[in-house]
């Protein structure tokens, strides 16, 4: 194959219709525009929410609804997880977490929540505990601690 035997896929290569070219051509005069109006005009395009001067849906519908901007957002982590990684009596912090790729960034907090079993006891060291993930915890002679 050389340069000169390129060719474009067929059916590939459309032909632009140009208006305003005389009667014959189908799209003469007013150029497939009808006539007068709003979108037969120059630059007569209209955003897809305008509604012809009236009141638009965005306005007509109630505003409902409430951001609380204090939210907290935790990363959550089970226990089951700790279980896996951490062998017996190991520190778990969120820094360490983060290391080992078990959560990908910190939030407002890591919260540990009790989905799952533990048999080894680990010091755990988080923001926030669910109550069965303390009880699990501290069962297997574990200690949670609070940042």
């Amino acid at each position: 194959m050389r340069l000169d035997e390129l060719k474009p896929t067929p059916g590939s290569m459309k032909k632009r219709t140009r208006v305003g070219r005389g009667i014959a051509s189908g799209k003469g005069k007013t150029s497939g525009k009808g006539h007068k109006g709003q979108k037969s005009r120059g630059a007569g395009k209209v955003s897809l929410w305008f509604e012809g001067g009236q009141t638009p849906l965005h306005r007509r519908l109630p505003k409902f609804g409430f951001k609380n901007f204090n939210k907290k957002v935790y990363t959550v982590v089970n226990v089951e997880q700790l279980e896996k990684l951490f062998n017996s009596g190991d520190e778990v912090t969120p820094e360490k977490l983060l290391e080992l790729g078990v959560i990908k960034k910190i939030n407002d907090g890591v919260k540990i929540l009790g989905n799952g079993e533990i048999t080894k006891p680990l010091t755990v060291i988080a923001h926030a505990f669910s109550s069965s993930a303390r009880r699990k915890i501290e069962a297997v002679g574990g200690k949670a601690e609070v940042i």
